[in-house]
């Protein structure tokens, strides 16, 4: 088959959508089948170049040019003005499209000419109904459900199906906004299986961060945003730090200079700053050596769809400490795979204090078991299989 991906942006700062697509595109290669990504990206933006797939960047505003103008709405939503017509010109090539994400022009223009071709196609929220936006953010959610008449609403409607990462992110999404009817599947979500020397990649992540040195360190990487509880976390390990002298912690990914800033002068009041390393967006080897060379994994997320990093920190065996709002917990609670607490500020503490009083054996055992659950419930290649499946029925089935 040949598929279509819709998603707002290709740039791996974005997060795990982009990221599951282009690990996911590989093991679904095994199986003769293809991907191609159109986007909102302008051709110029430096992530175009060498991204792994064929892409098609349809926007028209440098990637400058939209940070300078970000607070026009319509730089902010992404309007491009040729996506609409190329999809009304290239979707039916394809045997299946395939939308990521909703609340942006490529979900709306997909909502413009998607329902009426005859080629199937696949909504993928990647947890942008969570109810947790709903109440964080009382006014975007009133704009949101006018959307949701006009965009979003009619394109999952006539959409052969509507995908979730997860048991519990389908729940959360149901009635999320008025009318809800949509086809549901649950298709599993995963990334493919560390490779290279950790003992090659420890060195390149130490050798990057010198202020580290040897220290162990408690490892945060993902998008610095506030929904992902970085703040909890900074109050958190300052109030551990007296009792686990010998353990610093690494707050690492890209972020809004502001809110990074706001983290920083937090550690410095606190009395860690000394002891909390900034290291920005890690990739490549230096993604993984941080994997490998941590002593547990922390997401004190608000909320979580899936948490791809989750997936990375499980394949390297290492124990997740996580909050009930990231989407996989109950999973990793079954397996003994880490800790799971609330997300608020005794929640994550509880989190750090629970994982320093393990003994050596528990702690041990827990890595053995992160190992495990990746294999068996988030290796990329069992997730391919089950969304072929979902495709074959959603096809079969025929539009609602």
């Amino acid at each position: 088959m040949r598929i279509l991906h819709i998603i707002a942006t290709a740039d791996p700062r974005s997060g795990g959508p982009i990221e599951g697509i282009i690990r996911s595109s590989k093991a679904l290669e095994k199986f003769g089948h293809f991907r191609e990504v159109a986007t909102l990206d302008h051709p110029d933006d430096p992530w175009v170049r060498d991204f792994p797939l064929r892409i098609f960047p349809l926007g028209s505003v440098p990637m400058e040019e939209r940070r300078r103008r970000d607070r026009l709405p319509w730089i902010h939503y992404g309007f491009a003005p040729k996506l609409v017509p190329w999809l009304r010109r290239y979707a039916p090539d394809y045997d299946i499209v395939i939308v990521n994400g909703l609340w942006n022009y490529s979900s709306t223009g997909a909502s413009r000419v998607l329902p009426g071709l005859s080629v199937p196609y696949f909504v993928f929220t990647h947890g942008m109904l969570d109810p947790w936006f709903r109440k964080e953010y009382p006014i975007k959610t009133a704009f949101k459900q006018l959307s949701w008449w006009f965009n979003e609403g009619p394109l999952l409607r006539n959409a052969n199906g509507v995908l979730f990462t997860c048991e519990e992110e389908r729940l959360l999404a149901r009635n999320a906004f008025w009318p809800y009817r949509v086809r549901e599947f649950v298709v599993g979500y995963g990334t493919s299986d560390v490779a290279g020397s950790p003992h090659i990649q420890v060195a390149a992540f130490r050798d990057g961060l010198p202020a580290l040195g040897s220290r162990k360190f408690l490892l945060f990487l993902s998008r610095i945003h506030p929904k992902k509880g970085c703040d909890l976390l900074i109050d958190a390990f300052a109030k551990i730090a007296s009792s686990a002298p010998d353990l610093d912690l690494v707050i690492a990914g890209p972020g809004h200079s502001d809110w990074v800033n706001r983290l920083k002068q937090q550690a410095d009041s606190a009395g860690v700053a000394d002891r909390i390393h900034w290291p920005g967006m890690l990739e490549g080897d230096q993604k993984w050596g941080g994997f490998h060379g941590c002593e547990a994994f922390v997401l004190p997320s608000h909320q979580e769809n899936f948490g791809i990093v989750v997936a990375e920190a499980l394949a390297c065996a290492k124990p997740v400490l996580i909050t009930d709002k990231v989407n996989i917990w109950r999973e990793i609670k079954e397996d003994g795979a880490g800790l799971i607490a609330a997300d608020d500020q005794a929640g994550v503490l509880s989190l750090l204090q629970g994982y320093l009083s393990l003994s050596l054996e528990e702690r041990q055992s827990m890595a053995g078991n992160a190992r495990e659950t990746f294999l068996r419930r988030f290796n990329v290649e069992q997730s391919v299989v089950t969304l072929l499946d979902v495709f074959h029925k959603g096809i079969s089935d025929g539009r609602p």
